[in-house]
């Protein structure tokens, strides 16, 4: 594999990855057969709970051994209780900057997925203490990644030299004020999704937004659903158009969080952009196959499996899987980095954690 491009690389970083925003207990119903509607009672195909909100971003992040940390307020609840061990004791995920706060309950995010869509129903208070005060002085970090309209906690750790990997949300006014990409100075990656990037840059496709967008910062994925992404890279002089992988979707709650953490490995390990982007469809494939956002991530057992899949049926000849074992013959060596973390996916319901046995929990792995 080779190398294209430098990450920053803070002396003595002490995590690869390091988040801030609003957990959520995510309850997630699947393989519903229409639109709940007043007086009716339906029977969902499906159904997982697990941490969700920025959790998902966490779990992602860590399921892929970057070394994660999150920033965040819990509750004292049985709710908010829950979502702090699945990420810090199953997840291993750095919570030391973390507060449990008595007497404010979790927010709680019901999704109903139908017709190749979902609706969501959420309560929630807004957090007691800001991510500033809950952070302090930051960890030194190879990478943030962080919503651009939301508080600007990471601007110290940019200073430190992180790399910030920003996306931003609907805007349900539907102004788009094209104002609000001047937050992107100083970033290193924008990620929007290309009905946002269309509307911020007035662009009519994906590929002239992205190209509008890379005058601002320095690396644009606009990623295009079942369309795949497009992507420029101004450090390298490199543009990619990579499309998904086609598979049975049933939940796609997370995806977005899975394919911006493949993003960023590929990224601090200095791949070519193709191949990031090729990896972060990969990880987005895997996870909307299964339920419950967060737990739905991908881990280097399913990479593998997948892996091992596809070689197979290369090598029966079938026509899809050769395309597909060319185009990710770079995962060869890199599982092999990984041999032994066999870390999968977990059932997604209340009551399950990860594959993962006790012998093979070991810290992730430091970058040299």
């Amino acid at each position: 594999m080779g190398s294209a491009t430098t990450a920053a690389e803070p002396a003595d970083a002490e995590v690869d990855v390091l988040l801030s925003g609003m957990v959520f207990l995510d309850i997630v119903f699947t393989d519903l057969p229409e639109a709940p509607c007043p007086g009716h009672e339906i029977w969902a195909g499906g159904m997982g709970s697990s941490p969700g909100g920025i959790a998902n971003l966490a779990m992602a992040a860590a399921r892929l051994d970057l070394r994660t940390a999150l920033v965040a307020t819990f509750s004292d609840d049985g709710y908010g209780s829950w979502c702090r061990d699945i990420l810090g004791r199953q997840e291993r995920i750095d919570l030391s900057r973390c507060r449990t706060i008595p007497h404010w309950h979790s927010p709680v995010t019901v999704s109903m997925a139908y017709a190749g869509d979902r609706a969501m129903v959420t309560h929630g208070h807004e957090a007691p203490v800001s991510a500033a005060e809950l952070m302090g002085t930051p960890p030194r970090t190879r990478a943030v990644i962080a919503a651009l309209d939301d508080e600007a906690w990471w601007e110290p750790c940019r200073d430190a030299g992180a790399l910030v990997f920003t996306h931003v949300g609907w805007d349900p006014s539907g102004v788009w004020d094209r104002g609000l990409l001047d937050r992107l100075a100083g970033c290193h990656a924008f990620t929007p999704n290309e009905v946002e990037a269309m509307a911020y840059t007035r662009a009519d496709t994906a590929s002239a937004a992205a190209s509008q967008l890379s005058e601002l910062v320095p690396l644009v994925v606009v990623t295009r659903g079942h369309e795949g992404a497009v992507a420029i890279d101004q450090t390298t002089g490199e543009q990619a158009d990579v499309p998904a992988l086609r598979v049975p979707a049933i939940d796609p709650t997370g995806a977005g969080d899975v394919f911006a953490a493949a993003l960023v490995f590929g990224t601090l390990d200095g791949w070519p952009l193709a191949e990031r982007l090729r990896f972060a469809a990969l990880a987005s494939a895997l996870a909307v196959q299964q339920f419950g956002g967060g737990l739905a991530a991908p881990g280097w057992g399913d990479i593998a499996d997948w892996w091992t899949r596809t070689r197979n049926r290369s090598g029966e000849g079938d026509a899809a899987s050769v395309e597909l074992a060319r185009d990710y013959g770079f995962l060869a060596d890199l599982l092999g980095a990984h041999e032994g973390r066999s870390v999968r996916r977990a059932d997604a319901t209340i009551a399950q954690l990860a594959d993962l046995r006790s012998d093979q929990r070991r810290p992730p792995r430091r970058r040299t």
